[in-house]
């Protein structure tokens, strides 16, 4: 067992609660008319829902740990806005089966609001994927912890991805540890190890990329893509579900290419599925084959895309995506 088995058993809890709540939001407030008319007020009270849960419960288990998040409570606080707290403190309070003020939720909200420095922290994205989550399909609740600038130990709670038959899918990496994937709604059931796939060449690979163009250069993609000889339809999902499709062997190959040069990519959209995918036996750096570099700050500015790889066609890739890039 790792050294790392409690904050482990911490993240899988605090991530599975934040997890069942947004899907209980999702199930209540989000309808077929939701993004049609631009009513972004679901997903905002998940997001902060699930930002007060993981901050409450891994404040329990480590109160001096700091939690770099997506999310402050600020707005929260306005006046105009106290409609909105009250369904988010409700369900907050549902997950921790507790009962608090409002402003203890906003407490909890706010330990999100911590510095990238420090020897020890945790990065969390409460909901990766808001358009997927509108539309009722893919997102994330995506829980990393770093240390000393290395991303050591990642999960996240798919609560839309099939896990065989049914759906709700739980991943978790602790680097030098095989990857795991459980049910998440069931905490009882035993984990099960994930593997990337085994494959020799690059064009028998499956490619999967955002849904949102505005998230990644689909047409630098397909010309990659093009390259490799990779003749089938790339497979589209919202948010860090990304990373568990090639954890999982449902893709070999998922690319985030740049839409601007000066866009850099945040360390809560990247920390816990790229751990979890190098555990599964890939391999995760950016465009031009650098590993990630987690010692920036809230961003990664060394770092120019993502290339995640089932590992044996990584260099295959990379040469691609340099070729599509002359």
């Amino acid at each position: 067992m790792s050294d790392r088995s409690a904050d482990l058993r911490a993240a899988i809890d605090a991530v599975r609660e934040a997890s069942r709540a947004c899907h209980a939001v999702q199930q209540r407030l989000v309808r077929p008319e939701t993004l049609e008319k631009k009513d972004k007020s679901p997903v905002t009270v998940a997001d902060f829902a699930s930002q007060g849960i993981v901050c409450a419960k891994l404040a329990d288990y480590q109160a001096d740990d700091a939690l770099v998040g997506e999310e402050s409570a600020d707005a929260l606080r306005e006046p105009d806005q106290a409609a909105l707290l009250g369904v988010v403190a409700e369900s907050v309070c549902a997950a921790l089966r507790t009962e608090a003020s409002h402003e203890q939720v906003l407490t909890w909200i706010d330990r999100g609001s911590a510095h990238a420095q420090g020897d020890r922290y945790w990065t969390l994205d409460p909901i990766d994927g808001t358009k997927g989550f509108l539309r009722g399909a893919q997102y994330a609740v995506a829980l990393g912890l770093i240390e000393r600038g290395e991303v050591v130990l990642g999960v996240l709670g798919c609560p839309n991805l099939p896990l065989d038959a049914g759906r709700g899918a739980l991943f978790s990496g602790v680097r030098g540890e095989p990857a795991h994937v459980r049910s998440l709604w069931d905490a009882d059931a035993s984990a099960r190890e994930v593997r990337v796939g085994d494959i020799g060449r690059a064009s028998d690979a499956r490619l999967c990329e955002s849904v949102e163009s505005a998230h990644s250069d689909q047409d630098q993609s397909s010309r990659i893509a093009g390259l490799l000889g990779i003749q089938g339809e790339p497979f589209r999902i919202d948010s860090q579900c990304k990373y568990a499709a090639v954890a999982r062997n449902d893709a070999s190959i998922y690319l985030r290419m740049p839409t601007r040069p000066d866009y850099r990519e945040k360390i809560w959209d990247h920390a816990a599925g790229s751990v979890i995918v190098e555990c599964a036996g890939g391999r995760v750096s950016d465009a031009e084959g650098r590993d990630l570099d987690f010692r920036h700050g809230r961003s990664l500015e060394e770092n120019r895309g993502i290339v995640a790889t089932c590992g044996s066609i990584h260099q295959e890739v990379l040469d691609a995506v340099r070729a599509a890039r002359r």
